[in-house]
Formats: structure tokens, C-alpha cells, sequence
């Protein structure tokens, strides 16, 4: 299908929607690339560049080679991610710091309204799918439930954190950012980001290149041989991220920037949750969450001594999840 420029602005506002979801430490860019309609392309393309592609560029000329990797996708796309990933993390950051609640529980609904658009995918249920979608749920509750790592600023330990976030990017429910939070490498990368650090930069991104054309060959082949079983495994990578995104959580366990030592966090004060406590004192660097759980409402009001926000959390909720449906309807209009 020849595609117009209305078509890659279309692709491009999806990379600002993935972009944009990858920024923040919980949700997944793989998923609203699922959900848009461009997964498996993405996939596909990505897994198409090689040794031999290269090849087409010497011995074809640059148009060939242009078309070979599906180019103009990957451009518009690419476009689109960088633009609102640069940008939205200074956003998320804020909103994260000013108002968790209100953004966790707006992709809360939309991660909920995710599971059931790529289980509605899988053409044929049976014991296989079932036990992956299991199986999938229960690795990614155990991934959210990872202590984070202390942070790591050796730059080239980016590599390694670049190499592994990007798998976890192209994975819907399974967030880059949080995984670059489990490894200790996203205030590194942050800081590297504000400050223009391009040798970190740099040393980030030719990992997340290593790891994005390795791994895409593997989900292109489970894709093209398992394909139900993996939509099911995916299914269930997004419905365990729910742990992670859910908004009201109790902090256990806190890691110091000053020494690095991780202290209960009943140690420094008598509220509930981390969040609470850094907006109370506008402080939101001298702690670290390092374990946390979910809890009620009710429960979050009775440890924080605040208005849990119920009525507009489930709002958002709402909202969150009608987005879905029209991140649908765009999908499918471009393939």
C-alpha cells in the first residue's frame, strides 16, 4: 500500500504517543504501538536491518536501501519518539512528583483497556494460550516488584541498561524506563539527557541499538511461529504491570542519594508513601522508592492523613481507557 504524508504524520503522532508513554517509569511504549496498529511492522522492519541490508546500500544504491528498511516508516516514527520522549520527560517528571495519583490512575485505565484489546488478538484459546497469558502475568508482577538497583553513574554501564531497557520498550507492559529504574540508570541517563552529555548519550544508545536488532529477530520469529502464544504472553506482561501503575502505594523501603544505604522507610517519618512525603517537603531527590505495595484508597488516606482523590482517579481512569478505543480507530486506518 502507497502510503501519503497524512499517513506518516498519522505514524509520526503515533511515535509522539510512544514516546511519550516510554518516558514514564511503568508504562510501556510497546503497548501503544499494539494498540495504534503498527507492532508487528515495527517488529518486522526492525528485524530486516543487517549485514545484508548494508550490502543493498553498496550494491543498490541509497533508494534501494532506503525501501529495504521501510524508511519513511521508521523516520516518521522516529521522528515522533524522539521529539516527545526529549520533552515529555520533564513533563512526566513533574506530574509524577506533583500529581502521582492523577497520572498513575489515567494509564491504570489505559493499560486495563490494553489488556483486553490484545487479548481480543489471540484467534484460538486453549490450554497453551491460557497457561501464557499466566505465565506472562506472573513475570512481569515479579519484575514490578523488583527492588530498584542503587544508581550506577559509570557511562558505560549505559550500555548494558541501554541494550536491556529497549527490549523492554518494544514489550507492551513492560516499561524501558522502569527497567532503566530497577538497574539504577535513570537519573544517569536523566541527568545525561538535561546536561547533553552525548558521550553517555551516545554510549546509551549504540546498547539500545545492539539490543533492539537482536531481540527483534526473536519476537519476529515467535510472531511468524507462535503467534497466538505470544499474543497471550503479551497479554499477560500487561495485565502483571498493573502492580506497578496502580496510584496508591505504601512505601517500604527507601534508598539514601546522599550514602546509598537503603533504611525502612518508618525511619524518616510517620506518613505512608514516599510521594507524600517528598511533595510535603518539595524535596524529591534525597530519596529513592525502593520497595513499595499496593494498597486501598482508604488505606492511603489513613497512613497520609490526605485525600486519596477517588472520584477524579477514577475519572482519569475512565479517560484513560476511552483512549484506547481511539488510539483504535487511528490504528486502523494505517497499517
Amino acid at each position: 500500500m502507497q502510503r501519503r504524508f497524512i499517513d506518516y504524520l498519522i505514524i509520526s503522532f503515533k511515535g509522539i504517543a510512544m514516546g511519550a508513554a516510554d518516558a514514564v517509569p511503568g508504562v510501556s511504549g510497546g503497548t501503544i504501538a499494539f494498540i495504534s496498529g503498527i507492532y508487528e511492522e515495527l517488529i518486522t522492519t526492525i528485524s530486516n536491518v543487517n549485514l545484508n541490508t548494508l550490502k543493498v546500500l553498496k550494491t543498490e544504491g541509497i533508494n534501494a536501501f532506503w525501501k529495504k528498511i521501510n524508511g519513511n516508516f521508521l523516520l516518521a516514527l522516529l521522528i515522533g519518539m524522539i521529539i516527545s520522549f526529549a520533552s515529555f520527560m520533564k513533563l512526566a517528571k513533574y506530574l509524577i512528583e506533583q500529581h502521582p495519583i492523577l497520572i498513575w490512575s489515567f494509564f491504570f485505565g489505559l493499560i486495563i483497556a490494553s489488556i483486553l484489546f490484545i487479548g481480543k488478538q489471540i484467534t484460538k484459546w486453549n490450554l497453551a494460550t491460557i497457561l501464557a497469558v499466566i505465565f506472562g502475568a506472573v513475570l512481569a508482577y515479579y519484575i514490578t516488584s523488583l527492588p530498584s538497583m542503587a544508581s550506577n553513574n559509570n557511562p558505560y554501564f549505559l550500555f548494558i541498561a541501554g541494550a536491556i531497557a529497549i527490549c523492554a520498550m518494544i514489550l507492551p507492559g513492560i516499561s524501558g524506563s522502569f527497567i532503566l529504574v530497577i538497574l539504577g540508570a535513570y537519573k544517569t541517563l536523566s541527568n545525561a539527557i538535561d546536561s547533553l552529555d552525548i558521550k553517555k548519550i551516545a554510549i546509551f544508545a549504540l546498547g539500545a541499538i545492539v539490543g533492539l536488532l537482536s531481540f527483534s529477530r526473536v519476537l519476529k520469529w515467535l510472531f511468524k511461529h507462535y503467534h497466538n502464544i505470544t499474543l497471550a504472553v503479551l497479554t499477560g506482561f500487561i495485565f502483571g504491570s498493573l502492580n506497578k501503575i496502580w496510584p496508591w502505594k505504601k512505601t517500604i523501603t527507601v534508598m539514601s542519594d546522599a550514602t546509598g544505604d537503603v533504611i525502612p522507610f518508618a525511619n524518616i517519618t510517620n506518613l505512608g508513601t514516599l510521594s507524600v512525603y517528598q511533595k510535603t517537603i518539595q524535596d524529591f531527590e534525597s530519596y529513592k522508592t525502593i520497595v513499595e505495595k499496593s494498597i486501598l484508597p482508604s488505606r492511603f488516606t489513613e497512613l497520609n492523613l490526605i485525600d486519596a482523590q477517588v472520584l477524579i482517579a477514577i475519572a482519569l481512569m475512565v479517560i484513560g481507557f476511552l483512549t484506547i478505543f481511539i488510539l483504535e480507530k487511528i490504528g486502523n486506518k494505517v497499517h
